[in-house]
């Protein structure tokens, strides 16, 4: 099995030209054989859940993989916004609560309560957004099908019945972007047209909830099936990492943060009412809240910290130096033995990823890639540096890390698979092989 934590192989380039290679040897794909899942800085996921099952508490849990950390309670009942809908050309929302309704605003009500909306669309009817140029255009469709359009606008506020802003019965309300659905409970959303440098204007939606249990109850990052101390560690972090991005608005999202892995994955009510274990969640986060405003967090130096987590390392967790070129004072590298263990971790201990030739390319910038060569690794065993090198013998250099992000693979814990060797352009190496 693919092990880094036996022996890492650092290949550094010795000072030779590399032969030219000529059009018939490049590769149609490359094929990546590895371990772990994601950036691997901060808290190891599966290594929080094989902590919980030794008996560790989550407190234990985020000590162990956040240095000179204290975990404390701070005020946490700040109001997120959270992007749902990123860069969209058409969205639609309805509700088939019983008795409810939504209410739109023809502006962002930020979190001023009126009790006169612009227009009312009863339960069973859905209000969809179009991109039309600069502006969009909403419209209603009835329970019959029926299509009544809106004056088109840039800015709108959609409140529905059992929000904070509205009395009346519990409501939930439904997105549709596509073919995929999602629920929300909780807070507000905001329909926003925001300008893309590459793609003009685009729809963007936001929820604007609160921290301290509405937007937790919605975090989809954890397997609500986990032991609680692990889920009470997610909670925590997750938490921490939203604190340290409140107030901090981006202009291309609308938001404070992403629901998705550009920051934490954010599903809503979806998370909550999940069969059999959604209450798991739910009561792992109100484990951790100590008041109705107050929350258990990561502090360094007395402030939340940027708590970065990821699925599994290759059994070393990476620093934030490594990772991203800066110093990162409470995450550092420590064992994950967890993460190698195939009954913890059967998904990724030991994965397998072909990419095809344009991918790799496009990820370089090169016209196309003769060969690849990792010339460097890091203590923990992520790929350092990885140079190609096109048909015409011109080499670039890229992190492991960045490689990772644009090839898509699973880490950067990576190597080349043995059957791929024939299509490397030979060079001269030295190899050291380094115990960890």
């Amino acid at each position: 099995m693919f092990n880094f934590r036996v022996f890492v192989a650092v290949l550094v380039l010795a000072t030779a030209v590399v032969p030219r290679a000529f059009a018939d040897d490049v590769p149609t794909s490359f094929s990546f054989h590895g371990t772990g899942y994601g950036h691997g800085v901060g808290m190891s996921q599966i290594g929080a859940r094989g902590q919980a099952l030794e008996g560790d508490s989550a407190t234990a849990i985020l000590n162990y993989y956040y240095k000179d950390v204290v975990v404390d309670p701070v005020p946490d009942d700040q109001i997120l916004r959270v992007n749902v809908g990123h860069l969209l050309t058409s969205v639609s929302f309805k509700t088939d609560s019983k008795l409810a309704h939504l209410e739109l605003y023809n502006a962002d009500m930020g979190d001023s309560i009126t009790s006169l909306a612009d227009t009312s669309i009863p339960t069973k009817s859905s209000l969809s957004f179009i991109l039309l140029g600069n502006s969009a255009i909403p419209s209603i469709t009835d329970a019959k099908g029926k299509i009544t359009a809106l004056a088109a606008g840039s800015s709108w506020t959609l409140r529905w019945s059992g929000t904070r802003e509205l009395a009346g019965v519990d409501c939930v309300l439904s997105m549709k972007i596509g073919s995929t659905t999602a629920k929300y409970r909780y807070g507000q959303l905001q329909i926003k047209l925001v300008k893309s440098a590459l793609l003009g204007y685009r729809i963007e939606v936001t929820n604007s909830l609160r921290l301290h249990d509405e937007y937790l109850y919605g975090i989809g990052e954890m397997p609500s099936s986990w032991p609680a101390q692990a889920l009470q560690a997610q909670a925590i972090a997750s938490r921490t990492y939203a604190l340290s991005k409140v107030g901090k608005i981006k202009a291309a999202c609308d938001c404070d943060l992403y629901s998705a892995t550009a920051d934490q994955n954010f599903v809503g009510y979806s998370k909550e009412i999940e069969a059999k274990y959604g209450v798991l969640w739910k009561n792992a986060v109100d484990s951790t809240s100590v008041d109705p405003s107050h929350g258990l967090a990561i502090l360094y130096n007395s402030a939340p910290i940027a708590a970065y987590f990821f699925s599994s390392s290759g059994g070393q967790t990476e620093s934030g130096k490594d990772a991203w070129g800066s110093t990162v004072p409470y995450a550092v590298s420590v064992p994950d033995p967890w993460s190698l263990m195939a009954s913890l971790n059967s998904k990724y201990v030991d994965w397998i990823r072909p990419i095809n030739q344009t991918v790799i390319a496009n990820a370089f910038g090169l016209p196309d890639v003769a060969s690849l060569i990792i010339v460097s690794r890091h203590q923990s065993g992520t790929v350092a540096i990885i140079t190609a090198t096109s048909s015409l013998g011109k080499s670039v250099s890229l992190t492991g890390e960045t490689f990772r992000s644009k090839s898509k693979l699973p880490s950067a814990w990576f190597d080349f698979e043995t059957a791929q060797i024939s299509n490397v352009v030979p060079v001269p190496v030295r190899t050291i092989f380094h115990s960890l």
